[in-house]
């Protein structure tokens, strides 16, 4: 079983291999998430694509794979395996920001709030229903041609208040830039957000999704799936901003992923 990157810090995306020659499927488990592995091209090899969310806790952490053996008339060719591997996960250095926004977007106003409690439940759903098998396909890219910033991870303080930890990676798009699928999926969410304004949601497969926010036009369609490259719609001002950007998120189950770290990440070779 190996990792890549090795040096696991908080906030990454994993790419996990295990070599399992005569195995029917391999499942795993890591800090409370369940992971799904698919088969890769080499004879015996399985994998997946995880990650450690950006707010997990360092130390010492434990990652557990099962492997179960293939049968052949109904009887077992061996028995099912459980591998354990101590995985020290080290802590990422982000930065600290002050931020100016509208005020409403601070302490809501009692009429926004049943709002943005349907939006929770709602994104909750959507992220609760991945498809089973893996959707995209080899390097993921970049959803825009502008420059991006280090703000993944920063610690944000809005008009005063600690309100959150930024987790996505913004890039400095005027209004109008055009705005790509990083990868081929399913969107499974194309519309407009209290906080994240108007907002496309990719599903990838096997608990893997990136988010697009704040974007001034969208020209998808839940339940519409995507190429890698193809136009999904215009960056913006929208939402929760203090100007015009795109904000992108990676997710993995529960755990927020650096986008940079995935888009570093070298999966041409890997194609589900």
């Amino acid at each position: 079983m190996t990792l890549t990157p090795p040096v696991v810090v908080a906030g990454a995306p994993e790419l996990i291999r295990v070599a399992a020659p005569g195995a029917a499927s391999v499942s795993g488990e890591w800090l409370g998430e369940k992971i799904a592995f698919f088969r890769g091209r080499a004879a015996g090899e399985w994998i997946a694509l995880a990650g450690v969310d950006v707010e997990a806790p360092v130390g010492e952490s434990t990652l557990g794979i099962g492997v179960k053996s293939e049968t052949f008339g109904g009887v077992s060719q061996g028995p099912a395996r459980v591998l354990m591997l101590k995985v020290e996960i080290h802590a990422a250095h982000y930065r600290t920001s002050v931020l100016t926004v509208a005020p409403e977007f601070v302490q809501p106003p009692p009429e926004a709030m049943q709002e943005i409690e349907d939006e929770v439940a709602l994104k909750q759903k959507v992220f609760s229903q991945s498809a089973a098998e893996p959707l995209w396909s080899g390097d993921f890219r970049a959803p825009v041609q502008a420059a991006p910033t280090d703000s993944f991870g920063t610690r944000r303080t809005f008009n005063g208040k600690l309100a959150s930890v930024h987790k996505g990676m913004d890039f400095r798009a005027a209004t109008g830039t055009p705005v790509h699928a990083g990868n081929s999926g399913m969107v499974v969410l194309a519309r407009k957000m209290y906080y994240e304004g108007n907002c496309v949601v990719i599903d990838h497969g096997l608990g893997l999704y990136t988010i697009s926010m704040h974007l001034s036009r969208i020209d998808v369609h839940e339940g519409e799936r995507v190429t890698k490259g193809e136009l999904m719609g215009l960056s913006g001002a929208t939402g929760r901003v203090t100007g015009p950007h795109l904000h992108w998120a990676v997710r993995w189950e529960n755990a927020y992923l650096d986008p940079a770290k995935l888009l570093q990440l070298n999966l041409a070779s890997i194609r589900p």
